[in-house]
């Protein structure tokens, strides 16, 4: 428990306990820089003195009190504190100048903090790509956390870390095994590295109209279909868990795999609190994968855009991941998002046993309030869904029984009811909980949806249910360009009914979740044509399309 005679201070938005011994507080600083602002800019007059206020009132609360915060601030965020309260005549970049410049209306959304933490690679604040200090040891403490031999902090995102996995791994004209349901940055690694796509089809479940996890035997059926041709393999690539919490069984991948050399990538953008509690799945490293990569902003607690790309044995070249990040990542990285890192692992490391134990019982609470409202599906009931492992933070509802799409319940929901899900399907509606969610909001969730229930059973002739659309739209590939060829091949709009059996040259996919229908370089099929078009007028938004109505297709010109 926090003790009396501490003060508790606020980091944009993480808070960290300041001992009493400090000669210098962070009030005491950031009253400074208001006098200091307001004085600066008399010809501001109304506007500086209304910015300065709302900087006194830039407490922002902590939704889930019962979160034991550290006792002592993390390396970086140490380190990015001290740097800030440095009475230094500054001459560098960014040009807000620690907030001096600061716009006014970004201020007045968020304050004047963000902004006096805002610094570049000063010294004191280390070096990302070559880092000897804070960043260093905090990526160090989080290896230590998570159970890999290292880890990389990434500013941009697991969209960074799964290219610089899947380029440190694969070479040119090396192959990729993995799920067809993967995400659009998979494709877009193998443009960047060359890499060849050999595809499995994950399991489908075409009631839920939800792909799954990835099965060993046709991890297994594609590596020998490989070898049989003498090509040579890169890695596996395998999502778990999906945005949906589906898990995969990584333990026996990662085995097959290892007695063939062949490196695990995982794409475990969903999954950095798994591990962490008795009743959560195991974690991939813990399964033996080795890479995975997590959004660590996802159900932790960093800052979004923020994420963690950890190694484990030493199949993989660890200097070849290096050489990729200084490649793909920013060389003026944000040290906001590097320091929310340290401080969510900080947060983690508290209680790592414990810290999801609220949030457990809310997400069963939910399911058992959700369960037997009539006309709902759940995810995960025995008999409803053939999945065998999901993860319990991960909650998705079914409204087909009801008559309604998942964007139609999603619209009532957030119409009538002020609730925003997670990710929104053609069937279905899933929600994420988190160590900051309440039971008010849980209460709001299980309230609106027995709501729609009940309007909708009372119109008594529910209108038809909706239709499943039978089968994966996966299922009938034919790749005929590789992705980086596709990519860089001549290309021209044609009408969608031209389109047909033609090279498709634009990655489209409904978003979210961001699992592409049709990815350059495969043959349009019937099927996917028919699929998006029944999604589009269900309400998905079609992303990556050049005409988002798809009236028209880019393909490829040759």
């Amino acid at each position: 428990m926090v003790s009396v005679s501490a003060s508790v201070s606020s980091l944009w938005g993480f808070s960290f306990l300041l001992l009493p011994t400090s000669s210098i507080t962070a009030s005491t600083i950031f009253a400074s820089k208001e006098r200091s602002i307001v004085a600066a800019g008399k010809k501001k007059d109304k506007e500086t003195i209304e910015t300065a206020k709302l900087v006194a009132r830039d407490k922002i609360p902590n939704p889930n009190s019962e979160i034991v915060q550290p006792n002592s601030l993390p390396p970086l965020v140490s380190a990015l504190k001290t740097s800030a309260e440095q009475n230094a005549a500054s001459f560098h970049f960014p040009g807000h100048n620690r907030g001096r410049a600061a716009p006014s209306s970004l201020v007045e959304l968020i304050g004047l903090k963000p902004f006096l933490h805002d610094l570049p690679e000063l010294p004191e604040l280390d070096n990302l790509f070559s880092p000897e200090g804070p960043i260093l040891e905090a990526q160090k403490q989080a290896a230590k956390l998570f159970g890999s031999s290292e880890t990389w902090f990434l500013v941009g995102g697991t969209t960074c870390g799964i290219h610089a996995a899947i380029m440190a791994t694969c070479s040119p004209g090396e192959y990729l095994i993995l799920p067809r349901s993967s995400h659009i940055s998979a494709i877009s690694a193998m443009v960047l590295s060359g890499a060849i796509p050999k595809y499995i089809i994950p399991e489908y479940d075409c009631h839920w109209d939800i792909a799954g996890g990835v099965t060993l035997s046709e991890v297994e059926k594609a590596i020998r279909e490989l070898q049989m041709e003498g090509q040579k393999i890169g890695a596996v690539f395998v999502t778990s868990p999906t945005y949906h919490g589906i898990c995969s069984n990584v333990t026996d991948i990662s085995k097959l795999c290892h007695s063939y050399g062949i490196p695990v990538i995982v794409d475990e953008a969903h999954g950095a609190h798994l591990g962490f509690h008795h009743k959560l799945p195991s974690s991939a490293l813990q399964q033996g994968a080795d890479l995975a990569v997590q959004s660590t902003h996802k159900v932790l607690s960093s800052l979004t855009q923020s994420s963690m790309l950890h190694m484990s044995g030493n199949i993989v070249d660890r200097e070849r991941i290096c050489r990729c990040l200084q490649t793909l990542q920013s060389t003026s990285p944000s040290y906001l998002l590097l320091a929310s890192l340290d401080a969510a692992r900080a947060q983690l490391s508290e209680n790592p046993e414990t810290i999801f134990n609220n949030a457990i019982d809310l997400a069963f609470e939910t399911k058992n309030l959700i369960r037997n409202i009539p006309g709902i599906s759940v995810l995960g009931t025995p008999g409803i869904s053939s999945f065998p492992l999901i993860d319990p933070l991960r909650l998705t509802f079914g409204f087909w029984q009801l008559g309604l799409s998942g964007f139609e319940a999603d619209e009532m929901l957030y119409r009538d009811h002020g609730v925003i899900s997670e990710l929104v399907g053609t069937r279905s509606i899933s929600f994420s909980i988190s160590l900051g969610t309440c039971r008010d909001h849980i209460q709001r969730l299980a309230s609106g949806i027995k709501r729609i229930s009940a309007a909708s059973l009372s119109l008594q002739k529910i209108k038809e249910k909706v239709e499943h659309c039978g089968s994966s739209p996966f299922t009938d590939i034919t790749m005929s360009l590789n992705p980086r060829e596709s990519f860089f091949a001549s290309k021209r709009k044609v009408a969608i009914g031209e389109s047909l059996g033609r090279i498709c040259g634009e990655l489209i996919c409904p978003y979210p979740p961001g699992i592409p229908v049709m990815v350059p370089g495969e043959i349009i099929t019937k099927r996917a044509l028919d699929y998006l078009l029944q999604v589009r007028n269900k309400g998905a938004i079609i992303s990556g399309a050049s005409d988002p109505l798809l009236s028209s297709i880019v393909i490829c010109d040759i």
